[in-house]
């Protein structure tokens, strides 16, 4: 638990309506599922974030960056520690020739709007990603064809002893799902897009056709962390999980998905359990029949 001077300290950084102790974690997640965070704070500016950084850093108390909570699954239990919520207190966006800037909490639909009200092409694969820009930089998210990787030029960041620093492309080192962030102590607070001069009228067609196949192919009727897996060399997830003959399998509320085997979803009243133990039966199911090892994309927090 989160004791009173921890509080009291950080309330000198942080607006104290901000602050919000034992705060249920299935309110902040796609998921819908989670148990109760000692302390969630909502933070405004970068100011805010370095110096809550720092404070931190001195005193070691656990904490988690949290966005949209698209990708995340929490503990029925909560997590016993600090949330830092850059969410929709810090999501303005600007636009400065071909480049787009975005707070870290704007979502990255946001941003593609932003885009191709512009007249700006690039970032049309990012707009049905249900995610935050700082989440999605922080994974190199992408979707048919295109990611994070391919558009981002600048990414601010403050370190672990609260200091703002600018890293490029190139520092980012980018993976298939996977930065530098992701094994470093920094947080993602602004992101710089590159983007070409195109039509608004083809930019939003595209969108619209995209969206479409989401809407075709995806659950998106029902709560869920978006992908579960990652994609394994060579092969898909999914279609591995449908000829495992998991199609529609389920444990309590959770369920493989009946329209896209890729995905576990909350058909009603999941548990974090649920979900662990269907995620459980589909990594070994596939391991014994394909030898292959699926790896989730999911973070899971308060385990």
């Amino acid at each position: 638990m989160i004791g009173g001077a921890v509080i009291e300290a950080l309330q000198k950084f942080v607006p104290r309506e901000n602050i919000h102790l034992q705060e249920p974690m299935a309110a902040h997640t796609t998921f819908r599922i989670g148990g109760p965070a000692d302390c969630f704070l909502e933070l405004e500016n970068e100011e805010q974030l370095k110096k809550v950084r720092r404070y931190l850093e001195l005193t070691g108390v656990s904490f988690f960056v949290l966005g949209n909570g698209s990708n995340l699954l929490v503990n029925d239990t909560g997590y016993r520690g600090i949330i830092l919520q850059i969410g929709s207190k810090m999501n303005s966006i600007s636009v400065h020739g071909n480049d787009i800037i975005a707070k870290a909490g704007a979502t990255l639909a946001q941003a593609a709007r932003a885009a191709m009200e512009q007249g700006l092409t690039g970032l049309e694969f990012a707009s049905g990603i249900p995610g935050t820009v700082g989440g999605g930089v922080v994974m190199n998210a992408g979707a048919y064809g295109g990611e994070m990787s391919q558009v981002v030029t600048q990414v601010n960041v403050v370190s672990r002893e609260g200091e703002l620093l600018e890293l490029d492309n190139g520092t980012m080192e980018f993976g298939y799902r996977n930065s530098v962030i992701r094994k470093s102590p920094f947080i993602v607070t602004e992101v710089t897009f590159r983007l070409e001069p195109g039509d608004m009228g083809v930019i939003k067609t595209k969108m619209e056709e995209l969206a479409a196949r989401r809407r075709e192919k995806q659950p998106l009727e029902y709560p869920s962390a978006g992908s579960t897996f990652k994609r394994p060399e060579g092969n898909f997830a999914g279609k591995l999980i449908m000829e495992a003959g998991l199609k529609g399998f389920r444990i309590g509320g959770a369920e493989v998905s009946e329209k896209h085997c890729g995905f576990v979803v909350n058909k009603g009243n999941a548990t974090a359990q649920d979900v662990r133990e269907v995620i459980a039966k589909i990594q070994a199911r596939v391991k014994a029949q394909f030898r292959v090892e699926l790896e989730p994309e999911i973070v899971f927090l308060g385990w």
